[in-house]
């Protein structure tokens, strides 16, 4: 006989026992698929050349076309693999990310020509969202009171993945070869596949009569949620405005031209770091003091923290305010999850983390575009200034938006 999870006391429910265990493969699967998602950037240019393309600027426009495929098709999607996972299962949805990134990524080291690479890697983003999907599992699978630290811990594997795949793809071509390197990652991820498929535990799903609707209207409150859809899109357009300019702001503080890209360097790992430290912690205290509460905090130092960036005079001194910043966003992410997994219905839980990621994929489109138009037009100053006033704008809305008796 069947049983409705939802009357079943958190302690009776089996899959709690597993929920560790959950994590950990979930863990090594989003930092799996996240390098291979991003190890080609060192070489990405080289294999274009290799493809066929020989102009220099058609090189880097490929280059840039090729890499953005996967993640623009990955936002399109991630709201539908979400609301299968409520349908059919997370788990299930996780088998087939992991396969599916492992034969798209094994298929682009046989890349014939740079339209098929870039198919691919279009490819590679509709057949993926593992991250995406260990988020929805680990939300809805893991205790209500240590929902945001294993969010958060989750959330370090994913930025991990970020800092590790690119120095994992400066190093591995020249010892193996560019296409044997896509082979290698495909291998990787395969293990992740069969770790997905044989050790993670999801509780027993109850019958459809008993999920009731789905979709944004069987949600009672929409503020949290949509609060938290704008937060997220705020937060990667904060990280991603600054991108675009880096390189050439360190130029001015940097009195040598041969650190240049080595000081730019250190700057944008600097933040990634910081997050990767931070994130656990910040979950934690979450999960005592309420998701809200980090939240607003969080978005209030990020905007303090950007003011003194566009008053450096050296290039340590943005390397340093980098990594204070990292430290400081380190805990949105999960707890934007966290807040999203307590303000929706269990059914509709996946399709709106789904959203969430698709809005933070928004704003990494649009935060480059906006941070190049600004600091081209106005000043790279200006960007460190007009994203402070869009994080605190967002502190401001964040404490408005935390509905009346709801834990901060």
């Amino acid at each position: 006989m069947t049983r409705d999870s939802s009357l079943v006391a958190p302690a009776e429910v089996p899959a709690e026992a597993y929920w560790r265990r959950n994590l950990a493969v979930c863990v090594f699967g989003s930092f799996t698929t996240i390098v291979a998602m991003t190890l080609l950037l060192p070489f990405l240019p080289l294999y274009v050349e290799e493809l066929g393309v020989k102009d220099q600027a058609a090189i880097v426009q490929w280059s840039g076309v090729a890499f953005g495929a996967t993640f623009f098709s990955a936002a399109l999607v991630a709201p539908l693999w979400g609301r299968l996972a409520d349908l059919y299962g997370r788990k299930l949805m996780l088998i087939r990310a992991s396969l599916g990134m492992a034969v798209a990524m094994s298929l682009i080291g046989l890349a014939g020509d740079v339209w098929q690479l870039v198919g691919l890697r279009l490819l590679a983003g509709l057949l993926g969202g593992y991250a995406s999907g260990s988020t929805v599992l680990i939300a809805t699978q893991t205790p209500k009171d240590r929902s945001a630290w294993a969010l958060g811990t989750l959330a370090s594997g994913i930025m991990a993945g970020n800092l590790v795949g690119p120095l994992i793809g400066g190093v591995l071509p020249p010892v193996i070869g560019i296409r044997a390197t896509f082979f290698a990652a495909g291998g990787v991820i395969f293990l992740a596949f069969l770790a997905t498929v044989f050790l993670i535990r999801e509780e027993p799903r109850p019958p459809k009569s008993a999920r009731g609707g789905g979709g944004f209207a069987s949600i009672p409150d929409k503020g949290p949620a949509l609060a938290m859809l704008a937060t997220g899109m705020l937060l990667m357009l904060a990280v991603m405005s600054v991108e675009p300019i880096i390189t050439v702001y360190v130029a001015e503080l940097t009195p040598d031209p041969a650190r240049v890209t080595l000081v730019a360097g250190l700057a944008m790992s600097a933040t990634a770091l910081g997050s990767i430290l931070s994130a656990p912690r910040l979950g934690r205290l979450a999960d005592r003091i309420g998701p809200w509460t980090v939240i607003t905090a969080s978005l209030t130092a990020s905007a303090v923290l950007l003011v003194p960036q566009a008053l450096v005079t050296s290039e340590w001194q943005l390397v340093g305010l980098r990594f204070l910043m990292g430290l400081a966003l380190g805990g949105l992410l999960p707890c934007i999850a966290s807040v999203i997994r307590h303000s929706v219905p269990d059914r509709v839980a996946g399709t709106m983390l789904g959203y969430s990621t698709s809005s933070q994929y928004v704003g990494q489109v649009v935060g480059p575009l906006l941070g190049g138009l600004i600091g081209g037009h106005i000043g790279m100053r200006a960007v460190f200034l007009g994203t402070a006033v869009l994080m605190a704008l967002g502190a401001a809305g964040t404490a408005l938006a935390r509905p009346k008796g709801m834990r901060a």
